[in-house]
């Protein structure tokens, strides 16, 4: 296929990102004080809203031709919410600091309309099925989805007569599941994580290292954030809530059966207590969304339609990737060449074959992905695949020795290499581990004798001075501050409009069909 397609083929569709950052005092504490009304409404503000917290903000990019854009638009975006925040700084790490208990995390609220309510009360939800701690770690979603001239092309190569959105979600599912094989890249060569802050576990019981009175640690880990203290389906293997990614149906079959699957253990969180809704239902999943994969299948909604309903009546959309860590090195939290590399990696496992994963392969996956979180810089550490073990530098190379094809395709119609330069850039990482942004993590800590605390703390007053540094442009503050007003004007229209009670309103949500 890169032999013979057109020159411009692969490039994209369109590239989005999505990068949660939490909003903390001068002093690194979470931020007790509400989403900033300046900012505009979380519930209806296309580029800026919260996650978990009021305290956790999430940055939006719409989906633009090229990587420089869409980082043009992150940094635009957070230089405006930085002009806005009062004594506050936005958080350089995934991993939080100075977490004061469950009770110090704010819930995010989004007003008094049934979807706001909503919002909140799944929120409200996850702090009970998974504690509140675990819902303010932070990091950097990647969204990619290939233009129409890709898939016309790719059908015709295939010599295939299915409808074209029915070839999309197929080949989309293929890609999938080749991320979550070669997903341990992700980590290794990005992971931002290797050590945490003693408060984010509140005094259980860890594996983990000491690294001084105030931090833990794993001498080689690469992103705790997606190890085993990181957000996961905590009762995963208890109520059976694995996602099948070998075909769009069997994924939806699956988490339609565990949105609509009572549990008993959420059954005892109970639903609604001295008037206040605990959680959404008592099933082992709220909603889609609760179900945490390192990628996802997605579909742009039509008003409150339900993710799965979307998936199956339009198909898959664009794909989403979650598994980056925020940068600490980087004031944006990504840079452009980490992105231009994994959109080449993104095209490469479409190009790859893509076998259904059966339950071994699926361990594998999994076992992958932990070992590469824990470990992924111990030297020879090997990882499973179905032919046998491999040394995770030497697999590692070889992936992106075949990226870089792909990358030389990304370069044909400019006259430098960006493409080309970010992937060399990687084979670097796994000739020498001690490059790569979690050893360099360490290493800094080790130099300057920090703490994680202090350490995050250090890259946040850098970020904070580098955004305060930019020339401020008008247009893009007027920008800014017109879907500000447009937003909370329109949260007041749906709280004014005439809605049935709340319960009601649930009742009509899932009894969508």
């Amino acid at each position: 296929m890169l032999a013979t397609a057109p020159a411009d083929i692969f490039q994209c569709g369109g590239i989005g990102l999505e990068k949660e950052s939490l909003r903390v005092s001068k002093t690194g504490t979470l931020a007790q004080t509400p989403h900033p009304a300046v900012l505009g409404s979380a519930l209806t503000h296309p580029y800026i809203t919260t996650d978990y917290s009021e305290a956790l903000l999430e940055f939006i990019t719409p989906p633009f031709a090229d990587v420089t854009q869409a980082m043009g638009f992150l940094r635009d975006t957070q230089q405006f919410v930085y002009g806005k925040l009062d004594d506050e700084l936005l958080w350089s790490a995934s991993m939080p600091c100075v977490v004061a208990g469950e009770t110090s995390i704010p819930l995010a609220k989004y007003g008094s309309s049934n979807l706001g309510q909503m919002k909140t009360v799944y929120r409200r939800g996850l702090g009970h099925r998974y504690g509140r701690v675990m819902q303010v770690i932070a990091g950097v979603h990647f969204n990619y989805s290939f233009k129409d001239s890709f898939w016309r092309h790719y059908q015709k190569l295939e010599n295939d007569n299915a409808p074209m959105q029915d070839f999309i979600s197929e080949k989309y599912f293929d890609i999938l599941r080749n991320l979550q094989r070669y997903g341990w890249i992700i980590p290794y060569l990005f992971g931002a994580s290797p050590a945490i802050c003693k408060s984010f576990l509140n005094g259980q019981e860890t594996t983990l290292d000491e690294y001084n009175e105030s931090t833990f640690y794993e001498p080689y880990a690469t992103s705790l954030r997606l190890g085993e203290i990181g957000y996961r389906n905590s009762r995963e293997s208890e109520v059976g809530v694995t996602a099948n990614y070998n075909s769009l149906q069997e994924y939806i079959d699956c988490l339609r059966c565990a949105i609509q699957t009572p549990y008993e253990g959420y059954e005892e969180i109970g639903l609604v207590k001295d008037g206040v809704y605990q959680q959404l239902n008592s099933n082992i999943l709220q909603i889609e969304n609760e179900y945490y994969s390192s990628v996802r299948p997605k579909q742009i909604l039509q008003g409150l339609e339900k993710p799965v309903n979307a998936l199956r009546d339009r198909g898959v959309r664009y794909i989403e990737l979650r598994s980056v860590d925020i940068s600490p090195f980087d004031p944006t939290g990504v840079n452009e060449a980490q992105l231009r590399f994994i959109q080449a990696f993104i095209i490469f496992c479409s190009l790859q074959e893509s076998p259904a994963v059966d339950d071994a392969e699926r361990k594998m996956i999994d076992n992958n992905l932990l070992a590469t979180a824990h470990r992924g810089r111990e030297p020879g550490l090997k990882l499973q695949t179905p032919a046998g073990d491999k040394v995770l530098a030497d697999w590692g190379q070889e992936l992106v020795e075949q990226i870089l094809v792909v990358a030389d395709v990304l370069d044909r119609e400019v006259t430098d290499q960006p493409y080309r330069d970010a992937c060399l850039a990687q084979t670097e990482l796994f000739a020498d581990a001690e490059k790569t942004p979690s050893a360099r993590i360490l290493n800094t800590m080790d130099e300057e004798r920090l703490g994680f605390y202090h350490f995050s703390k250090l890259m946040s007053d850098k970020h904070h001075e580098y955004f305060n540094q930019l020339s401020v442009l008008a247009e893009k503050t007027d920008f800014y501050r017109q879907l500000a007003t447009e937003s909370l004007a329109k949260q007041a229209e749906l709280e004014a409009s005439e809605q049935p009670e709340f319960s009601r309103f649930l009742d009509q949500y899932f009894s969508q069909q």
